[in-house]
């Protein structure tokens, strides 16, 4: 005889008082390692089983540099119009209303400036969150900007890139800040004020081609993808088998496109200590 027997059959649970899974608890990294989110986002959203760095934001990046995460935004506000009137499946404002909605982001790069180990810092962090981190006429400004900023207070300016590359609703507009941008990087170089460009997972496309690669020094995250077209569309342009580990950024560094990979838990030292020896200063403990 079974150990337990239902009296009733069927279930009787109303539906309202169900409960899922909650969601979110959980994290897969791509080779199959399991973690607590919980305890990800205490070891800075990379996986200690496998060192997977996950993809994070401005939010987090800004928490990670600034010191008690305390910062002045900058341009806080800025948003794109629509000079184009472009639509494809969705008109160009009504997809930025969606994004906007959807990240609680105006676009896809915000700059700020706070203390980083004690002394004043300017960084500009791309959110692939909002249209695949797209290099639009906001981001090219707002970097601009920032590096405006950076000049006219002689504060040393890191650019932190994650980006699919341009935004085509803004088409030629958007190219155009491939040159904004990196106009600007040479007034910061002229001006002898340190820049440090940390690339992340991915940096691919127009930002690859700008500013991504500018810096004073070029360091990545471990594994991220760096490079101008997809692999895929290299591999059918030239038609050859591409390497393997090709566009990571220890494939990068071995062929001399970087100068360094730091683990995230090491950025702000490591990038302070550039500003540090750049400028001839006492290194901060």
């Amino acid at each position: 005889m079974a150990w337990f027997k239902r009296k009733d059959k069927g279930i009787h649970t109303p539906t309202e008082e169900k409960k899922d899974t909650p969601k979110g608890l959980w994290y897969k990294t791509p080779s199959g390692k399991i973690i607590d989110t919980d305890e990800l986002k205490k070891n800075l959203y990379v996986s200690p089983e496998d060192g997977y760095h996950v993809r994070i934001g401005s939010k987090e990046y800004f928490e990670l540099f600034f010191d008690d995460n305390k910062f002045t935004e900058l341009d806080a506000k800025l948003s794109a119009k629509d000079p184009l009137k472009f639509e494809d499946t969705v008109k160009y404002p009504d997809r930025l209303k969606a994004a906007q909605k959807k990240t609680g982001l105006k676009d896809a790069v915000r700059t700020a400036v706070g203390k980083s180990l004690g002394r004043d810092l300017v960084v500009a962090a791309m959110d692939f969150s909002f249209i695949g981190g797209s290099m639009g006429s906001v981001v090219g400004e707002k970097i601009a900007r920032a590096i405006d900023y950076s000049i006219k207070h002689n504060i040393p300016f890191l650019m932190i890139s994650k980006s699919g590359g341009a935004r085509m609703m803004e088409a030629s507009l958007s190219l155009m800040q491939l040159v904004k941008t990196s106009a600007k990087l040479a007034q910061l170089a002229d001006a002898k004020v340190p820049y440090i460009s940390l690339c992340t997972d991915p940096t691919t496309g127009g930002t690859t081609a700008s500013f991504a690669m500018l810096g004073d020094i070029n360091i990545a995250e471990p594994n991220a993808l760096i490079g101008f077209a997809g692999p895929r569309v290299v591999k059918d342009t030239t038609g050859k088998d591409l390497p393997e580990g090709f566009q990571r950024s220890e494939f990068l560094l071995e062929h001399g496109f970087l100068d360094a990979i730091y683990e995230r838990k090491n950025l702000k030292k490591q990038i302070n200590l550039y500003i540090d020896l750049i400028q001839n200063q006492p290194v901060r403990a």
